[in-house]
């Protein structure tokens, strides 16, 4: 396990027993070199892994994730182009817990992950969670096989 996921996994783990007044901010990424989407590398970049615990600030429990290299991109409170933004992923690669669909990216795709953005940049009870447009994630195939859909969107 990389340092960042295990510093993910121990952040992840304390946030259990705070509230969320008291609960940290986001944890922070690792920023090995990535390949980009559509090399060779780029597929073998992405893994789903088991076991790795997250909870939001919405009380939602996660142990499945999607570790994958990404873009900078903000972090949006719901899969819509016009929603707040939340936070700010800024570093490589990150996790992401699910998918649902939302605004339509200029390439048609509707798309977004849901993660923890390395940065809050608004509503700081939402500790940098929020949505991101698949574009953000560099695998070839979206929705990424065997990563669930959001279950509230």
């Amino acid at each position: 396990m990389s340092a960042r996921g295990k510093r993910r996994t121990a952040l992840a783990g304390a946030a259990l027993c705070l509230t969320l007044a008291a609960a940290p901010g986001p944890a922070a990424h690792a920023s090995p070199a990535a390949p980009r989407a559509g090399s060779a590398e780029a597929a073998a970049t992405c893994s789903l892994r088991q076991n790795q615990p997250h909870r939001d600030t919405l009380g939602n429990a996660f142990s499945l994730d999607l570790y994958c290299d990404n873009l900078v991109s903000d972090t949006f409170g719901r899969p819509a182009f016009n929603a707040p933004v939340t936070g700010r992923l800024k570093l490589s690669p990150s996790w992401f817990v699910c998918w649902t669909e939302g605004d339509a990216a200029p390439d048609g795709n509707k798309v977004w992950y849901y993660t923890q953005g390395d940065e809050v940049v608004s509503l700081p009870g939402i500790k940098g969670w929020g949505m991101v447009p698949a574009r953000v994630v560099e695998t070839q195939k979206h929705p990424y096989p065997g990563l669930p859909r959001c279950q509230w969107f």
